[in-house]
């Protein structure tokens, strides 16, 4: 009985990470796009930026946020760019997580 109730708890949490986990690689792919981004256009204008950006999500496939969902400042000689987005991820009938991502390029 102990390993019946243990297998259901473990086919719970490899379904569960199964459904997160593609959730994340969004974001890192996101976050990894908007620091490339920053290094390299040290001189660009906001518009510039969010070009830059759209480019680079054509390419690898960015669609959890779009160019004008970012926000772009200086701080000094550097430019950071951020972005904020809630992600909900449905498990089971109407049970779902709600994930909280944010990114800037200086952290």
């Amino acid at each position: 009985m102990g390993m019946l109730v243990t297998g259901i708890v473990i086919v719970f949490v490899a379904i569960g990470g199964l459904k997160i986990g593609p959730a994340y690689l969004e974001y890192f792919t996101a976050k990894k796009a908007i620091v490339a981004i920053a290094q390299g256009n040290a001189r660009a204008t906001v518009g510039e930026i969010r070009h830059s950006f759209q480019l680079r999500a054509a390419i690898d496939n960015i669609d959890v946020i779009d160019a004008k969902d970012l926000e772009v400042t200086k701080e000094g000689d550097e430019v950071v760019v951020s972005f904020a987005y809630s992600k909900r991820i449905p498990l089971f009938s109407n049970i779902s997580v709600v994930i909280d991502f944010a990114a800037s390029s200086n952290r």
